[in-house]
């Protein structure tokens, strides 16, 4: 077994200390960089970059080898893996988004949904969690993930991205029977999933519940939040001798921080619009916290990125438990350069809160 030579991403999200806060970006492995479009346009297209656990390894390191300060390498895939391996066809359309060729729409086609098996299923996947994990050599963690069921129940109803899920909210209040069937196929799925990946290489997992803050207060209770506490109670904890941290991050969930927190996750993924501090005096020392810079901010010039880190950090306060991150992935528009004063201010200014 290969010997972490950078843990602090892990003893952060276990609250342990550390010398710096560490920091990692969502989509990190993505279209504002050169090196990245160039791997795609070598695969065909975007599926290919995923299949190929060459290509996904590849990618996965493009960031790591041009900001060698990041504290962790997120695993390159797609959170919409899973309903692909359950039939429904997936496809990029340019400028569109991912679609389904097949759409879920009543309680006879949720019951035909197979539970994908990780290793015969979504071996691609795995193959290049262990590619990567061999790759990375002990530099830094390797991160996991998956969609959370919600949010993969949404694009598999809906037939791709929705601006208002019309149908998905349909089928919720119409036929809330066969909605917790898809959340239950899906909650199976994700946890043999992540497990998969753990057993694979994976060093943390985030699950990513995009679109959990669409939902109403009760509904995202019951028809999310539900889900993901299923999910976390039947991961893998501890492998290859540490523990195996698990993040939560429901975009817009911010009202429902306490709740999120006693779903027994290590930690708490951020989205811009909380306050980190506020946020941390709600949970205690329940969970970590991850984020939350708005990404936005990284179209600003490097002063003003540098100025808004300052903030942040200030604003979480003294002592471990804060991963740095964005409130959601970077954007492909945004210069890599300023990616890089991101990163450099994060680990410049933060030991100051470590002492």
């Amino acid at each position: 077994m290969t010997v972490l030579k950078n843990d602090r991403f892990l003893r952060a999200l276990l609250k342990q200390p550390v010398d710096v806060t560490p920091v990692w970006m969502m989509r990190q492995a993505g279209r504002y960089l050169p090196e990245y479009r160039a791997s795609r346009a070598k695969a065909g297209d975007f599926m290919s970059l995923c299949k190929n656990a060459e290509f996904a390894c590849e990618v996965t390191m493009q960031p790591l080898d041009r900001f060698p300060q990041l504290d962790a390498a997120i695993l390159f895939s797609d959170i919409l893996t899973i309903p692909d391996a359950m039939g429904q066809g997936l496809y990029f359309e340019t400028g569109e988004g991912p679609r389904f060729k097949k759409v879920v729409s009543t309680l006879a086609d949720i019951e035909a949904l197979p539970i994908p098996d990780p290793q015969k299923d979504l071996g691609y996947v795995m193959n290049a969690v262990s590619t990567i994990r061999k790759e990375l050599n002990g530099r830094v963690p390797l991160i996991g993930f998956s969609g959370s069921p919600w949010t993969l129940a949404t694009y598999m109803v809906e037939g791709g991205s929705s601006k208002d899920f019309r149908k998905t909210k349909a089928m919720l209040y119409d036929t809330p029977q066969a909605m917790h069937l898809l959340l239950d196929k899906l909650a199976q799925s994700v946890t043999s999933y992540l497990n998969g990946q753990i057993l694979a290489g994976a060093q943390a997992v985030q699950i990513f519940d995009t679109w959990g803050g669409n939902l109403s207060a009760a509904a995202y209770q019951e028809f999310s939040l539900a889900y993901m506490r299923k999910i976390v109670s039947g991961l893998i904890r501890e492998h290859e001798g540490r523990k195996v941290p698990v993040i939560l991050f429901t975009k817009n969930g911010g009202l429902w921080l306490e709740s999120i927190a006693d779903a027994g996750a290590d930690a708490l993924g951020l989205d811009w619009t909380c306050d980190l501090g506020e946020a941390r005096r709600r949970v205690g020392n329940k969970v970590a916290l991850q984020g939350n810079m708005d990404p936005t901010v990284l179209y600003a010039n490097p002063e003003a990125i540098r100025t808004e880190v300052k903030r942040i950090l200030a604003s979480y306060g003294n002592g471990s438990g804060h991963v740095f991150n964005l409130g959601h992935g970077i954007t492909p528009e945004v210069k890599p350069e300023h990616a890089g004063a991101f990163i450099s201010a994060v680990h410049e200014f933060s030991g100051q809160y470590h002492q």
